[in-house]
């Protein structure tokens, strides 16, 4: 039988001062998916000191949360005190285990591996999260940040609630220097470049999210360099982001004329049939490094090696003859060339 909870009045608590609304909701409701959490509250139905407030907001001690009435099913049956419904599959937390590359005292992070979201969520009953807190029950484990779920590479997660909050105000400071290896279709022709243009990233299409670079979007700041040409088939570039929007780094490649290679949203559907045939399977865009300086002191530098499915198609590509008007490829279409900074 489903039932309806009680509108409850929730204190911050000192150990939860600074947590994002949205992150404090998804503890205080566990079962309820994080999608529903954001939707009560772009709803107005949660309530900070009787205001309507954004997911974002960062919350204070004594801060009082309403937590909005929520409908609710019996307890599944469970098994060694884990619901049978909700258990983790043992293959994706093996999975999500085996991808670990650093694990401290305080941080926690993995070689996200394409096509894993990193949490669950709008029809993903599990993602990275919740398989590393199956794998790790003793940690406090929280994201740091989000990988869209296409995307692989270092994704980092934090082991304590202090040691999110730092991480939190250093992202907030642009003090993460975070670098990505995009594939894009044709040759980059424009060296090195910054691409300042916003983007929005509150539209929809048939319900779906899409992002489009416009200038009443937000702020957007993303710098190219080229690392390895493969004729006019593609160019293999470092990517370093300013700002973390969605889809940040697929819309400037697009914007500036050069697609990142297999993105089925925002690419070039020739150029990736092209591409298929050196056997790029997934869009090929993977978060190779993140650096930071730890306040008490000391340099952290994590790197995610590239996955053997796309250092294959570097491989191929290398050794494939130039490509000089490719067979079934195309330059891409150029959108107007990005003005220079």
């Amino acid at each position: 039988m489903i039932e309806r909870s009680k509108v409850r009045q929730a204190e911050v608590s000192g150990d939860e001062a600074g947590l994002r609304l949205d992150k404090y909701l998804s503890r205080a409701l566990p079962q309820v998916p994080v999608g529903h959490v954001f939707r009560l509250i772009r709803k107005g139905e949660v309530r900070v000191n009787g205001k309507r407030a954004q997911g974002s907001q960062r919350l204070q001690a004594g801060d009082t949360v309403r937590i909005p009435p929520i409908r609710t099913e019996p307890p599944p049956a469970t098994v060694d005190g884990v619901p049978v419904m909700r258990r983790v599959p043992p293959r994706l937390i093996e999975e999500v285990r085996a991808s670990v590359i650093h694990r401290d005292e305080i941080l926690l992070a993995v070689n996200k591996p394409a096509g894993l979201a990193v949490h669950g969520g709008s029809g993903v009953s599990f993602g990275v999260i919740e398989a590393l807190r199956a794998a790790y029950p003793e940690d406090e484990l929280e994201l740091v940040h989000r990988l869209d779920r296409d995307t692989s590479g270092c994704l980092l997660i934090a082991r304590k609630a202090s040691a999110l909050r730092t991480l939190h105000a250093l992202l907030r400071e642009h003090a993460f220097d975070k670098r990505y290896l995009a594939l894009v279709a044709g040759k980059w022709d424009l060296g090195k470049k910054r691409i300042d243009m916003p983007l929005r990233t509150d539209l929809r299409v048939g319900g779906e999210r899409t992002v489009k670079a416009h200038s009443s979007g937000k702020s957007a700041v993303s710098d190219f360099r080229p690392v390895q040409f493969f004729g006019n088939r593609a160019s293999l570039l470092e990517v370093s982001i300013m700002t973390g929007r969605t889809h940040q780094i697929r819309v400037h490649a697009a914007y500036a004329g050069h697609p990142v290679a297999g993105d089925e949203k925002y690419g070039d559907a020739q150029a990736n049939a092209a591409l298929r045939e050196f056997g790029l399977t997934r869009m090929f865009l993977h978060a190779s490094s993140v650096s930071f300086e730890w306040p008490r002191g000391g340099t952290v530098s994590l790197n995610a090696p590239l996955p053997p499915e796309l250092a294959s198609v570097i491989d191929r590509l290398a050794a494939a003859p130039k490509a000089r008007g490719v067979r079934g490829l195309r330059a891409p279409r150029r959108a107007r060339r990005p003005p220079a900074r």
